[in-house]
């Protein structure tokens, strides 16, 4: 690529998910190694990362509006008016100071996670380009038929809209003059937008304007596959890092692969004492956190959630997956997974009976095919423009 034209002052604007944040790292390095200048507003959890990639980082945590023990619950169970009512509220809190950062740096474009709802507001009251970071599927009226809500998660949307709108109300006065939380959930086709997937496993992919959207693939380091050094299978377990709290899973898990000849990782995450889950059989082990590629470079068959960073990840590395989604959007991407054939679905029941969940995984980690398609996702992704081909699109839309 030739050398930019000039360098961008960026700012960047991300929700406090590390699922959000991990796939902005590499683009933001490679920005900053352009040497253009990227003020990441972000919180405490991520500053390290940020920093490292090289980008200034400026903490929002003090933004946050604060949560009785009601709002927080619902947060923990992932409420769309919740986060939604959170981050309009976010908006206002943070309207003064975003106004002097963007008097005192004079940024060429704004880069804001599709559901950092200050950001895009902030693009829009000051009239600057922005592109739209998408770390999940972009939905728009066709590709959002691959999302299966539960009975309570379309309750939230539905009763949250009117509290919703009148949050955004209390916004106009400020100059943000949006009309519905609709409008500024949705991906628009007209919004130049990064999508961190192939335009392959996006859905209705040919439904996105591509003078707009670009479908960069999995934004990762590039690794390699190690399986072959295991003495046997390994069996990786995760829920990510937001819904995780669910030991009675772990347990069923546990008991259904005790005496497998397989190897089994859990990661459990912090939200309960991964101890309860003693005494564990040899070929079991349990972390918080683990450095999820580096596992995967060596996993056999990978039970997860269907968050979309983990899916990919999974993919990216060649890994069939056993699919086990929590939420609607989650239900999209095991949808979408078991489309490309690179993974089976574990329904509720069978996750609860250890016989039924022992089946399904000595099932799968001998079907070829399915091991064949996952192969296939990862030359797809390997193929996508990455990281390199996010940090050109910047550029291009801020003029560098």
């Amino acid at each position: 690529m030739t050398e930019p034209k000039k360098k961008l002052n960026i700012f960047w604007f991300c929700i406090p998910a590390f699922g959000h944040t991990n796939p902005t790292i590499e683009v933001v390095r490679i920005l900053t190694e352009r040497g253009h200048r990227v003020r990441y507003y972000s919180f405490a959890p991520f500053r390290d990362k940020i920093e490292a990639a090289g980008a200034e980082f400026v903490p929002c945590d003090g933004f946050l509006p604060p949560l009785d023990e009601k709002g927080e619950q619902r947060l923990r169970r992932v409420s769309t008016t919740e986060m939604s009512v959170l981050s309009f509220e976010t908006v206002g809190r943070m309207d003064e100071s975003l106004a002097r950062d963007v008097e005192r740096f004079r940024p060429d474009l704004i880069v804001s996670d599709s559901a950092c709802f200050w950001g895009k507001l902030t693009a829009e009251k000051f009239h600057l380009p922005m592109v739209c970071s998408t770390t999940t599927f972009a939905f728009n009226q066709s590709s959002s038929k691959y999302m299966h809500y539960s009975a309570a998660e379309m309750a939230d949307m539905i009763l949250g809209l009117p509290r919703m709108n009148r949050v955004l109300r209390k916004l106009r006065p400020l100059g943000y003059h949006v009309k519905s939380a609709l409008d500024i959930v949705q991906n628009k086709n007209d919004t130049n937008t990064i999508v961190y997937t192939s335009e392959r496993f996006q859905p209705c992919a040919e439904t996105f304007d591509a003078e707009h959207y670009r479908f960069v693939g999995p934004s990762v380091k590039a690794a390699e596959p190690a399986r072959a050094e295991n003495a046997r299978p390994l069996v990786y377990i995760s829920l990510g890092t937001v819904i995780n709290s669910h030991p009675e899973f772990y347990r069923s898990c546990i008991a259904a692969l005790r005496d497998a000849e397989v190897a089994v990782l859990i990661s459990c995450g912090q939200a309960f004492d991964a101890r309860s889950l003693d005494p564990l059989p040899d070929n079991v082990r349990v972390e918080p956190t683990v450095d999820q590629m580096a596992v995967l470079a060596r996993t056999d068959l990978f039970i997860t959630h269907c968050g979309m960073n983990s899916a990919s990840e999974g993919l990216y590395m060649g890994v069939p997956e056993l699919l086990f989604p929590l939420t609607g959007e989650q239900q999209a991407v095991a949808r979408r997974v078991q489309e490309m054939g690179a993974g089976r679905l574990l329904t509720k029941e069978a996750a609860a009976d250890p016989a039924q969940l022992r089946a399904a995984v000595l099932e799968l980690l001998s079907d070829t095919e399915v091991r064949a398609a996952a192969e296939d996702m990862r030359r797809d992704f390997l193929a996508c423009a990455g990281p390199a081909g996010a940090a050109d699109f910047i550029e291009q839309v801020g003029g560098g």
